[in-house]
């Protein structure tokens, strides 16, 4: 064993240990350098990280129990250099642009990697010896005070630390939150810091130390955020010269203050609009709610710091609740009383109970409103027309929108081209082009660019299409950046359940079969399919449908691309089959718009929070529900009309159908507050019963707002004018596919009869449900993301503002009802992955209920999809989970997606890409994330990697 002890003799050698193995830096290495990792030592003394100490440290730990014979003296020596050199760059990875760390994380870090090892003895010995050394420590500061510690202030002054303010902070912050220690939070915060300190480096002692602490107890995510708010509070107040720093308290008298300068200020830099200078100030800021800035998560709270907040040169100038007002006078701008409309909008967002999509919360109220999610384009058979088409991909892309290309009209390889007299390149050139664009273009630098490119599945270059996400082959011929979608018609899952041929062609050769769909798609293929047996039709190739289906799967799973979408249930389901064609869905899959070379489709999205709206008592609260959905449609409504289009083909499809994309996120938090597991009929039920009743209400509001301001100008013709409703459309498309085809259930809860007679009389918007991924804005409000199913109960999620722990609180406080709820089932939670099944304490009821999206059966998932599907008049990104992926899951998966009548499916989730580090929870370590190997990388989980899903939530 290791002894407290200054020497000890180790055979015949004796080794001098210091007070501390790891801390015995160099004091004159204290300099600070930009970039660089510092340690804190316990004597509060800051220097320079140096990895040799980690070397001595851990060599001593070896050499106190195996000794320093010759036959070990190789494998000691070894393993040391690998355990450093892994140490070493987890830290490199957590703080990639240099910071200060503690030296007990160092040392927890140590012993970590001795355990990871399975050097368990050594572990041990290492443990007892730091705990000795930290019993001796505190006897020998037990008469001690904590030593004086300076900060320097904004103006480089070194002035006292204010540990009063602190304790003032932290109370505000555990206020109303059970089981979080205020006076834990103070003492770990002293802990990190020494004379001299920074002041913004006090804010950030601050939140470390309460983040820390998530994985025990899930409010201090809460408290964590509220910390966050006085460091955010400190920046606005002092720039806007409202106030140097306020407690959450004072902002009831500040607030008012603070917005009325934000408006100035902001407006006076160009920032916002100065239409919102002419608004009621005066009344709009009494109507400010600070109680609202506790309802956020820490990954909320910071994902807005990060990436929404108007800053000025890093700083930002906007707190939450100006954000929100400011979000909502923009909104309101064109309203006739716009003050009162922009109350409702304000109450409506602040209470988390509805959230406007990504591009509408950066962009509203500023001298740019972009405020729509997603853009579908149709590329042409020319160049002219395909280079214009790009341009509009970065010219959208860089207002923040994500963007759908049809690219199945362009000729395929070897197809003849007239005006040259030679032979085409095909489509995956232009498609390296439209990748290398996306990146370039990365949304007005706020995240990355993202596009997805369809193409139909009778293409001759589809084959190659399907390989464009591959590592491997001539990467001129790879797009690894852009999302790629196989558009499918019905004629070829047929041919696939019945094991038929199918024949690929050039689009230059049957340009028609690109607007066609099901029977008339049918006919006129089957035309062409006898025009190459005549040999009017030389460049076609014939394959096996169902190889070529297997092959579609393999790329899913091995590349995560292209996802599979269905043209005919988009078309024949389309209320608008009288003015266009649906030629591909959007980045997301859940828009499905007409498109043409003249018209570029437009959506405007945004989520009601399911979870806000549902009690275990009374399940959903329809009067509420209602309330919700009606001001939500008019936000987005009102959006088609004030915002700033880059390109006039988008504005001319957007005011022509007013089109429009209300969906849903929570929905597995509402069935964990109802007590229904994810996997079971009640699933499937209540997802049939939210999304009926999400779809009336949206339809019967999009109705009344027509009989305000008129309905939208291509209604005449459309199926809404002949009362035929999302539900009815199935019966198109069960005539056109045929029974054997479609298997939907077809029952209703509602009177849809009156809603179908005022539905006739003219609605506001062509099209008005889509289920968004809400990947970013179901953070910010703090639940589970649109219909997902949870990934895990306890994971580290990434995303462009770091790493966050992410526990599932409805576990945590049903696991503290039954007395579950301690240490060990954090460490059982962080070992199995976040997964409750091989926990033997919890029981079977809860172990239902808590089930992951692996241990759920992709059929449940499917199943409640096509609940949904039959209310919706767009469609849904639906993340298909599949554990232990194969080839017959994947086929049985997919084939049932399509029978099932979904329009669209998104990401392929075959393997968990992550898991957690198996740490040791008393010292309060952050998890990591950790790949596991290739595919893992491959089939990324939404939940942890949201940067390519966020793009239009």
């Amino acid at each position: 064993m290791l002894q407290s002890a200054q020497t000890e003799t180790l055979g015949s050698q004796q080794i001098n240990l210091p007070s501390d193995s790891i801390s015995d830096f160099d004091s004159n290495n204290s300099t600070p350098v930009p970039g660089e990792i510092r340690v804190i030592k316990r004597n509060g003394e800051v220097v320079r990280f140096d990895s040799s100490k980690i070397v001595i440290a851990i060599s001593k730990a070896f050499l106190a129990v195996e000794g320093n014979s010759a036959s070990s003296s190789k494998r000691i020596h070894e393993t040391v250099e690998y355990l450093t050199d892994k140490i070493v760059r987890i830290f490199k990875r957590r703080m990639p642009s240099g910071g200060v760390l503690h030296i007990e994380d160092i040392q927890d870090q140590v012993e970590l990697a001795l355990m990871r090892e399975g050097e368990h003895r050594i572990a041990r010995d290492y443990v007892l010896y730091r705990e000795e050394r930290a019993r001796l420590r505190k006897k020998l500061n037990e008469s001690e005070k904590h030593p004086e510690i300076r900060v320097e202030d904004k103006n480089g002054n070194k002035v006292p630390l204010d540990v009063g303010r602190l304790k003032v902070v932290i109370m505000e912050a555990c206020e109303d939150l059970e089981g979080v220690d205020e006076h834990l939070i103070l003492s770990e915060t002293l802990k990190n810091l020494y004379d001299g300190v920074n002041y913004k480096d006090v804010c950030s002692a601050l939140i470390m130390s309460s983040r820390t602490l998530v994985e025990v107890e899930p409010n201090y995510s809460q408290a964590t955020a509220r910390l966050l708010l006085d460091e955010l509070r400190g920046q606005a107040l002092h720039h806007l010269k409202v106030a140097e720093s306020a407690t959450q308290n004072e902002m009831k008298i500040l607030y008012p203050d603070a917005f009325k300068a934000f408006i100035s200020v902001a407006t006076e830099d160009e920032l916002i609009s100065p239409l919102l200078s002419g608004m009621d100030l005066e009344r709009l800021s009494k109507e400010l709610r600070p109680e609202r800035d506790k309802y956020f998560t820490y990954l909320g709270l910071q994902t807005l710091y990060d990436r929404y907040f108007i800053h000025q040169e890093g700083i930002r100038i906007e707190l939450p609740q100006v954000f929100f007002m400011r979000i909502a006078m923009g909104l309101a701008l064109k309203e006739e009383i716009p003050e009162e409309r922009a109350i409702e909008f304000y109450n409506l967002l602040s209470s988390f109970d509805y959230m406007a999509s990504t591009p509408t919360l950066f962009n509203s109220g500023t001298c740019r409103s972009q405020l729509s999610s997603c853009y579908l384009t149709t590329v042409p058979d020319d160049l002219d027309g395909i280079f214009s088409a790009i341009r509009d991909n970065a010219m959208l892309s860089k207002w923040a929108g994500g963007l759908g290309n049809d690219w199945t009209p362009v000729r395929s390889l070897n197809s003849y081209i007239k005006g040259t007299n030679g032979k085409s390149q095909g489509v995956v050139p232009f498609l390296k082009v439209v990748n290398d664009t996306a990146v370039a273009v990365n949304q007005g630098g706020k995240r990355k660019g993202a596009v997805c490119s369809y193409l139909e599945t009778w293409h001759l270059d589809i084959e190659e299409f399907l390989e464009l996400r591959k590592n491997t082959g001539d990467d001129r011929r790879r797009a690894h950046d852009m999302n790629t979608a196989n558009w499918v018609p019905d004629l070829f899952m047929k041919r696939v359940s019945e094991n038929k041929n199918w024949t690929l062609f050039s689009p230059s050769d049957c340009p028609d079969l690109h607007s066609l769909s099901g029977k008339s798609f049918e006919k006129k293929y089957l035309e062409y399919e006898e025009k190459t047996k005549s040999k009017e039709i030389t460049l076609f190739r014939l394959v096996n449908a169902k190889e070529l289906w297997r092959k579609m799967l393999s790329m899913l799973f091995e590349t995560g691309h292209p996802w599979i979408t269905f043209k005919d249930a988009c078309n024949l389901r389309s209320p608008q089959q009288h003015v266009g064609v649906v030629n591909s869905s959007n980045l997301c899959t859940e828009i499905t718009l007409n498109t043409s070379q003249d018209e570029i489709a437009v959506c405007n999205l945004g989520s009601v929070n399911l979870a806000q709206h549902v009690s275990k008592e009374n399940g959903l609260n329809l009067k509420k529900l209602k309330s919700t959905i009606q001001t939500a449609i008019r936000m987005l409504d009102n959006v088609i009309d004030i915002n700033y289009y880059a390109v006039p083909q988008a504005k001319k499809s957007n005011l022509r159908h007013r089109p429009i994309g209300l969906g849903i996120m929570g929905f597995q938090d509402a069935l964990y507050t109802l007590g229904i597991p994810y996997g079971s009929e009640k699933a499937v039920e209540f997802a049939d019963e939210s999304m009926e009743i999400v779809s009336y209400y949206a339809i019967d509001a999009s109705c009344d707002l027509a009989g305000e301001r008129g309905s939208y100008k291509t209604f005449k013709d459309s199926l809404w004018s002949k009362g035929i409703l999302p539900i009815d459309s199935l019966d198109i498309l069960l005539r056109e596919r045929g029974t054997d085809y479609l298997q939907v259930d077809r029952s209703e809860r509602l009177d849809w009869g009156i809603l179908r007679n005022k539905v006739m009389k003219g609605i506001r918007n062509s099209n008005v449900m889509a289920i968004a991924p809400t990947a970013t804005i179901a953070n910010i409000v703090g639940v589970t993301q649109s219909i997902e199913p949870t990934y895990q109960n306890l994971f580290v999620k990434s995303n462009l503002s770091g790493e966050f722990t992410v526990i599932n609180p409805f576990l945590v406080n049903d696991l503290k009802e039954l007395g579950l709820w301690d240490q060990v089932m954090v460490n059982d939670l962080k070992y199995f992955d976040g997964s409750v099944q091989k926990i033997d304490r919890i029981p079977d009821k809860l172990k239902a209920l808590y089930s992951t999206a692996f241990e759920i059966e992709p059929r449940w998932i499917v199943d409640s999809a096509s609940r949904r599907q039959k209310w919706i008049d767009q469609a849904q990104s639906l993340n298909i989970y599949i554990s232990n992926a194969n080839g017959k899951k994947l086929d049985v998966t997919y084939r049932m997606a399509w029978l099932s009548g979904l329009k669209t499916t998104y990401y392929l989730r075959a393997l968990g890409a992550t898991s957690a580090e198996k740490s040791t929870i008393s010292q309060g370590n952050l998890n990591s994330v950790k790949p596991q190997n290739d595919a893992d990388r491959n089939a990324k989980i939404c939940g942890i990697d949201d940067q390519d899903c966020d793009a239009c939530q």
